[in-house]
């Protein structure tokens, strides 16, 4: 599936694109069939909004929920996707900076929505549960016990969520290795190194629920990576021009970046003390 996705960006300028929002939508939608499927308690999901943390233990998914919300591998795939040939007046680049505006804003909008729906329907069937679920067949198997169309829809979005990532991930890592070589790499060699850590993985027999989790809280070690240099250019006059950030963006940037980096930094010295 993730070939077929890759296949449709050689068919036209925005055909990888519209393929990847459909799959999104589909799974937006399996999750809010399931959210509307089960009890809810609603001020308690109110009070769910509130950031926190429930322990040390929570910080790690805290990270992984970051990590998978944000993805900083799209980041560059988003600066290649959005990469137009057709040269335009500053009035364009300017009607073009607010549709991409637009864009993240609603693809980060729908992320959040998916996770927190996602978070709701855990805690609505599994909290207090008198044997714990750890796992995605764990899941289906408590969702069909609510209803067909529950485990079905669950199903559904899990698959395209799969086929979705995939595809991405590996025209992600397609755009890296040709951008920041500098080497002109055969395109198939590019697609199969980037997918050669997922294979190996599947290879290997890893639990795959641990090893989504923990793929999650690695993509939130590279949201820095990504987020820094990019505050760091779109901050510059001579390299913008009057599309450069405002200093308040820059500041607001500049927080976010640091409070990911603290996350990060004390997950590591929480894995590091307690491995000592």
């Amino acid at each position: 599936m993730a070939s077929a996705l890759l296949a449709l960006h050689s068919l036209g300028y925005r055909r990888f694109e519209l393929a990847v929002t459909g799959l999104f939508a589909v799974i937006v939608l399996g999750f809010l069939v399931d959210l509307a499927r089960v009890d809810v308690d609603g001020p308690a999901a109110l009070a769910g909004l509130v950031p926190g943390f429930a322990g040390p233990d929570s910080v790690l998914l805290a990270t992984g929920i970051l990590g998978a919300t944000v993805m900083p591998h799209v980041i560059y795939l988003h600066s290649a996707l959005t990469q137009d040939p057709r040269p335009g007046p500053a009035a364009t680049l300017r009607r073009r900076l607010r549709y991409q505006r637009l864009d993240v804003v609603l693809a980060m909008g729908l992320a959040g929505l998916v996770n927190i729906a996602m978070l709701l329907v855990a805690a609505a069937l599994f909290h207090g549960a008198a044997a714990p679920v750890d796992s995605l067949d764990g899941v289906h198997t408590s969702l069909a016990a609510v209803d067909r169309v529950s485990a079905f829809a669950f199903a559904l979005a899990l698959l395209a969520s799969g086929f979705a990532s995939s595809g991405v991930g590996t025209r992600a890592g397609q755009v890296m290795l040709q951008g920041y070589l500098q080497r002109r790499v055969p395109l198939l060699l590019r697609r199969a190194l980037t997918l050669a850590p997922a294979l190996t993985v599947l290879a290997l027999g890893v639990d795959p629920t641990r090893a989504l989790v923990l793929s999650q809280v690695v993509l939130s070690f590279g949201i820095p990576f990504a987020l820094v240099p990019l505050l760091l250019l779109t901050r510059r006059r001579d390299l913008m021009g009057d599309l450069a950030d405002a200093p308040l963006t820059t500041l607001g940037a500049g927080l976010a970046a640091a409070v990911i980096i603290g996350l990060n930094g004390f997950l590591v010295v929480q894995v590091v003390t307690g491995a000592g």
